[in-house]
């Protein structure tokens, strides 16, 4: 019993080091043990269901569901709103996904069509529910209410939502760090890539710095706001300025989204990526095309991944509860990063993470469905 208080006193003393926004430094083999065993954690995920329990039946009258997407280019929204496809048609209901295609201006026009539809709710992905507060208003108005998935910092209800799922994006942007700092066994050279735009990108990107300065022997060089939706020639130029500002001291790219490797893997970058033996981590979402690359060993070598299709269901979940006047299920999966050892696991031969844990029987059970 006593070497499990200790254990438990440890790891909530690392937890407690890795947010501060102090940048408070220690010895660093004390930094690098504890970051192992922060990697090593994350790198395990529960084999059993962890979720809700209890919930709302699905009504049997069918209703309408608009998802907003503000770029279905971006992997992890394009993944969600597929699987949100399946988890509708077993509710019984229709789904309307609309696209913003990265254009700003767009969010508020597709958030009011979708009130202008008199829906069931509405789901916000990628899209940050403070961005709009006009149309959150008139949501809430109407009484439609709104579930988001990465749509505000943190998991759960607040900020206008019904709730808000997904991984914590300060959780996935540290752990991306950690992985850096193990690999590189402490003296990793990292170049951020963000889009600034996003506060959920930003949130991540945050926290991989906060990690990399409390990293005494590793060095942060410079933090990047590249557009997901930049032109090839806009992202060599950025590549070639960051090459030419740092050289051989920059060793990894830690990026916000997997998108960003898609764009180094372009022959107009993997040339210099080649030259330079870069190594790349993302802080989400674990798409395919990500596996794929930590498979091979081509560049990418991790990513904090996230359960498309579990959350995807858990939507689907939180809508019924919200349309039948009960409380959000407030469950968040555990932060989880994938690497070449743990790839073969939770659905990695498939290309993605799809927890082996009965969660669409789970459901299916709470739905009576």
């Amino acid at each position: 019993m006593k070497s499990k208080i200790l254990k438990y006193l440890a790891m909530t003393a690392f937890t407690a080091a890795i947010i501060t926004p102090a940048f408070a430094q220690e010895d660093p083999a004390l930094f690098m043990g504890r970051a192992s065993a922060k990697v090593a954690k994350a790198m395990a995920f529960p084999n059993r269901w962890e979720g809700p329990a209890k919930g709302s039946a699905i009504a049997p009258k069918k209703g309408l569901v608009v998802v907003i997407g503000s770029d279905f280019r971006l992997g992890g929204i394009s993944g969600v709103t597929n699987a949100l496809k399946e988890a509708t048609a077993v509710a019984g209901w229709n789904l309307l996904a609309l696209d913003c295609y990265g254009i700003q201006s767009r969010r508020a026009e597709s958030f009011s069509r979708a009130i202008a539809l008199k829906p069931a709710a509405i789901i916000l992905a990628g899209i940050h529910s403070t961005e709009q507060p006009k149309e959150m208003k008139a949501a809430a108005t109407a009484k439609i209410p709104v579930i988001g998935w990465h749509a505000a910092p943190k998991s759960g209800p607040g900020d206008g939502l019904f709730t808000n799922v997904g991984t914590d994006p300060k959780e996935a942007g540290q752990l991306a760090a950690l992985l850096a700092v193990v690999d590189s066994k402490g003296k990793a050279g990292v170049v951020i890539f963000n889009d600034a735009s996003s506060p959920h990108s930003v949130a991540k990107a945050t926290a991989i710095a906060e990690i990399i300065k409390q990293c005494q022997t590793c060095t942060l060089l410079s933090t990047e706001d590249v557009s997901p939706a930049a032109s090839r020639a806009k992202i060599q130029e950025q590549l070639t300025s960051a090459v030419k500002k740092h050289g051989s001291r920059w060793t990894y790219v830690l990026a916000t989204d997997d998108i960003y490797f898609d764009m180094l893997a372009m022959p107009e970058a993997s040339t210099i990526v080649s030259a330079y033996k870069l190594q790349g981590i993302s802080a989400g979402d674990g798409t395919p095309s990500a596996y794929q690359r930590i498979a091979k060993n081509a560049l990418q070598i991790g990513t904090v991944s996230e359960p498309l299709r579990m959350q995807a269901w858990q939507i689907v979940d939180e809508v019924s509860r919200a349309i039948s006047g009960a409380k959000p299920s407030e469950f968040s999966t555990p932060v989880y990063v994938v690497t070449q050892q743990n790839k073969a696991f939770h659905g990695g031969p498939r290309n993605m993470f799809d927890p082996d844990i009965g969660y669409q029987t789970q459901y299916r059970q709470i739905w009576k469905r």
